[in-house]
This record gives C-alpha cells, structure tokens and sequence, in this order.
C-alpha cells in the first residue's frame, strides 16, 4: 500500500484508539504531514524502535508498539516453552505514554502465554538489563527514548544476557514484524486477567535492592571513601529523569553526605521543562547544577540522561570555572583511577571501548599491559564482548566506556550504567582530593603522562523522508574518498564497516575487519589524527567523530580545528 490507502486503512478501522482517530481528524488534509506519518512502517533496527509519539505507521503509538511485541513474541515461541517460562522482564522511564506501552507490550506477550515480569513504576534501563539475568529471563524491554526529545519515545529489546540483541536476534525479530498482516487487528488480554492467571508479575523493589547491594564490588579504594568521601562537596540533577533515587541512595551508602541535588530537576517530568535537551552531552543542560554548584563551591557536578544509563561531569577549572568533561575525558579519568589503584591487576585484564572513542583509553591500559580491544559504536558491543569472556576466559573485563557518556565498570549490569557511574567517579574525585587535587588538575597530569589526545562530533538532523535522502548522499560520498589532505598530513588508512575492508590507501593493502558489518566509514590521517561518519541508529541525525593526539594543548586543539573545518567544508558543499 502506498501513503494515503494505510492512512485510508486506519481511518476506516471502526475499532481505532479514540486518541488516534482525532490525531487522525487533526491531521486531515495535511498531506505532507500524513505522508511522514504513513509513507513507511517505523523502522525496528538492531536494538528496538525510536520515534515521534503519534498516529501511523511511522510514529510511535498503542499499534506500533504492539506490532514489534508480537514480532518478539513470536521469536520466543519459536524457542520452545522453556524460553515462555522464563519470561520478559519490562521497565519503563519518565516519559509520555512509557507506563502504557510498557502495559500494551505486556499485554500482547500475555496472549501468547509469555510470562510477565512488569515493574511497578518507572526505573533506570541498567536495572533492566540486571533484572533480565537476575531473574534467568529470556529477553527484557525497556520503553525510553534516553535523551531524546520530549516528542520521542522508543522501545528497546534486550536478550536473556542483559545486552542488547544482537544483529542476528533483531532480524529474526523483524522477520516476525514483517509477517504481521494488521497491526490495528492485534490481540491482547487485559491487566487484571493476567495478574490472575499469573501470567503477569509485577516486580517491587526487592530487585533493586539486590541491584544496589551490588554496588559495593565496584568500590576500589575503601579507605578514601571512609576518610574523604564526606569532605566532597557533589551537586547532581537527573534531568527529570529516573536515576533520583538509585543515586541518592547509592552517594549515601558510599559515605557521601554533601549532596545537593538541583530541586527543580529532582522530580519526573516528561516534558523536561527546565532544558531544551535533557541530554548530558550538551553543556547547557548542566545551567542549573552549575549556579547550585557556585553557591556552595562543589568539587564536582553529575547529571544523568532521562533512563539513566549516560552521565556527565561537570569540574572547576584552574580558574575556578565549570567545565562539562567530555565523555573521553570523564572514561580516561576513571580508567586511570581504577588501574593505579586497583589491587592484583590479572594479566588477561582488558579495557573494551567503541571505535569512535579516544584513543587515550589504549594508551592508559598499554601502561598496565593491558589489551584494549574496539567495538562498533553502541554499547550492546561491549555487552557482547563481556558475555565472550565468560565463556573463553581469555580475557578479564577491567572497564567498558563509550565517548557518549555511557560506561561500566561492574559487570553485573551489561549496558552503560550511569547510576554505577555516578558512584565510581565520586570516589574517583574524592581520591583526588585527598591528594589536593581537583579532576580537572588530575585529568592534565594524564594528558601529561600519555599525549594530548582531544576529540569532537557534530551532529547534522536530518529529519524525515528527505533526511534519509540526504544521509545516504553523504555517505555515498565519503565512501569513494581515496585521497584527503590537512596540511602535510595525509590520509593513509579507510575503514569501511559496511563491507569489512580496512583499507591502506598508501599501499593498496586491504584487510578484513573483524566486526559485524555497519553503515560507518573511519579515515586516518599520517599523523594519528582521524574522522569517523556514521548515520545514528537511533535519532534522525549523521555524525562526524574527530580525533587528534598533540604534543600539548594548543597542538591538539589546532590539529582539531583543521581536520574538522576540512570536513565541514565538504559537508557545506553536500547539504
């Protein structure tokens, strides 16, 4: 069917959502509006679905939801009673309409005789992904949109490791999907008939507690937190979100009792009416927790994204002012805390990252004789590498971090875990203290020990029909790139992750790279300085990463400035 007969299809269906018919009724007559809600179904890609909450086939409703549901639910049957048994677990954050399709998902599952395992209310995606191995589970979901807009909402799909699916897991799922002849048509059972034929559980908080119990194995130093953890003076804002609590509690517990938490922040809110974005990457989400943090001259600022599992870091500088880490610098600072203080190092120790992180995490480790090994970006990667080591024993997870401000340091969660961050880098910051150093001052005794590494992103929003167009333009071009210049820094090598060739365009050698295929292309320059593109899997934008290694500050943000107005220049010329 084209655009206008599935707006047709819902229009006529005479058993439709009463809130989706008046958006329908609003929208009539608006045909390019209609057309982006219809002209595609909403996409299930490699972790679940993300959009724009609204009618049709491509926004994020009651019968979308219920469309990618029964597509994993009938992945489980087709694993056998035993995986039914076991059951979903599913969470659900702050946002609008979360508690509800948190309900439809369970709903939809009930029919086909899945167990159940709902939360009672709102809770962090790491709890999510701990519950789902706690619990022997054989997959979870989690209805969030991390730090998306308020007009977003998503649905995301973990396997019965904690991680999320992998490729493999997400096709067989979309395979499903794909079968599904009407999503308006599907079946569900009710709440109550489901909690009596206990189909459906709900969970409390003995599964947090036993989530927060785990946080002690991450602490490294416990004399530095019975000694210096009251004298640190925190501020920390959830952005709205769902991490109040967990923090709180955890700060508490860890000896850390100057806290000041943004009020205004503190409470759930899905329209985060206090930020544009309530995205720790953007430093004007921090504005509140910097004017708490001058009145009562905090050491260190933390603010987590709606779900949780991102956090960033806000320092004074040697001027006195507050600076916003990057999620490379924040990942160094803890790397470094963690390996210089840890006791009994084991030899097959290893630090897992992203491709798009710095390279500074390799350095640190190499200082330990410790392998660093890359994923693709998203952190169901390094998920993935943590439940290989189990298996072989060759290697020891010590750390996993992303520059998007997600890290991990215990593996008893397997994905990015801000709630476990927030605790780490507040012993990471009383440490310093205690040496009479503030972060920033120990992150440049880093940059001194290991090179000036900096990095950058931008980010271009495509949205739409005409955004996709576009993305896929400028991939297509970068793609046939052999020859790039800076200076007298040349391009050497070219990864493309969508073919698996690694390509040294000096030589001609060609190598396979040893990762799933995906849509991102890397070039290095002669002097490590590189540049990563890669279309964004869960927002309507492309990203371009920067990566430069000087012999000080002002050479690294020089190198910086170069590469990336070269490549903004070509971007200018394509958008």
């Amino acid at each position: 069917m084209d655009w206008k007969e599935e707006y047709t299809r819902w229009l006529t269906n005479a058993q439709l959502d009463r809130d989706m018919k008046k958006q329908l009724e609003v929208i009539a007559g608006n045909e390019t509006l209609i057309e982006d809600c219809f002209y595609k179904s909403l996409e299930f890609g490699t972790g679940g679905l993300r959009g724009e909450l609204g009618v049709g086939t491509n926004r994020l409703n009651v019968y979308t939801i219920r469309k990618a549901t029964e597509g994993l639910a009938q992945y489980i049957i087709q694993k056998g009673e035993l995986a039914k048994k076991q059951g979903v677990v599913i969470a659900y954050d702050c946002r609008h309409k979360s508690p509800e399709f948190a309900l439809e998902a369970a709903r939809v599952l009930g029919k086909h005789g899945i167990i159940v395992y709902l939360f009672n209310e709102l809770k962090p995606t790491p709890l999510l992904s701990y519950s789902v191995r706690r619990l022997n589970a054989s997959a979870g979901i989690v209805i969030t949109a991390s730090h998306n807009p308020p007009e977003y909402n998503g649905y995301k799909v973990y396997g019965s490791d904690g991680c999320q699916i992998t490729l493999d897991a997400a096709n067989a799922i979309i395979s499903n999907i794909n079968a599904v002849v009407d999503e308006l048509e599907i079946e569900v059972l009710d709440k109550d008939r489901l909690l009596d034929s206990g189909t459906l559980k709900m969970i409390g908080q003995e599964i947090e507690k036993e989530y927060m119990e785990e946080m002690k194995s991450i602490i490294v130093n416990q004399e530095v937190l019975d000694k210096y953890a009251k004298e640190l003076k925190i501020v920390f804002t959830p952005l709205h979100g769902t991490s109040n609590r967990l923090v709180q509690k955890g700060l508490k517990e860890f000896g850390f009792s100057n806290v000041n938490i943004v009020k205004e922040q503190e409470q759930p809110d899905p329209n985060f009416s206090t930020v544009d974005s309530p995205n720790p990457e953007e430093h004007a989400a921090f504005k509140l927790a910097i004017s708490y943090g001058e009145k009562m001259d905090a050491d260190i600022l933390m603010g987590t994204d709606p779900d949780a599992d991102r956090v960033g870091v806000v320092v004074k500088d040697n001027q006195g002012n507050y600076v916003v880490l990057t999620g490379n610098q924040t990942g160094a600072l803890m790397l470094d805390y963690l390996l210089s203080n840890k006791q009994d190092i084991p030899t097959n120790g290893t630090v897992l990252k992203t491709i798009v992180t710095s390279e500074i995490g390799r350095e640190i480790a190499k200082a330990y004789n410790l392998e660093t090994i890359d994923t693709l970006t998203g952190f169901k990667y390094i998920g993935e590498k943590i439940n290989q080591f189990e298996q072989t024993n060759k290697h020891q997870f010590m750390f996993g971090y992303e520059e998007s401000y997600g890290y991990l340091i215990g593996d008893f969660v397997r994905d990015k875990d801000a709630i476990q961050a927030c605790l780490f880098i507040a012993e990471v910051a009383a440490y310093h203290k205690s040496k009479g150093a503030s972060l920033y001052q120990a992150l440049e005794n880093i940059f001194d020990r290991y090179g000036y590494f900096y990095e950058d992103l931008k980010s271009i929003t495509l949205k739409g029909k005409a955004g996709l167009v576009q993305m896929i333009k400028i991939m297509e071009h970068f793609r046939v790139i052999e020859e790039f210049q800076v200076g007298e820094n040349k391009l050497i090598k070219k990864d493309d992750y969508r073919i698996s060739v690694s390509k040294n365009v000096v030589s001609g050698e060609i190598e396979t790279i040893k990762l799933p295929p995906s849509d991102v292309l890397k070039f290095f320059l002669s002097d490590d300085s590189w540049f990563c593109i890669r279309p964004s899997g869960t927002e309507p934008k492309i990203k371009f990463y920067f990566g430069v290694k000087g012999s000080s500050v002002e050479d690294a943000k020089g190198k910086l400035v170069l590469i990336r107005d070269k490549v903004n220049s070509i971007i200018k010329r394509l958008t």
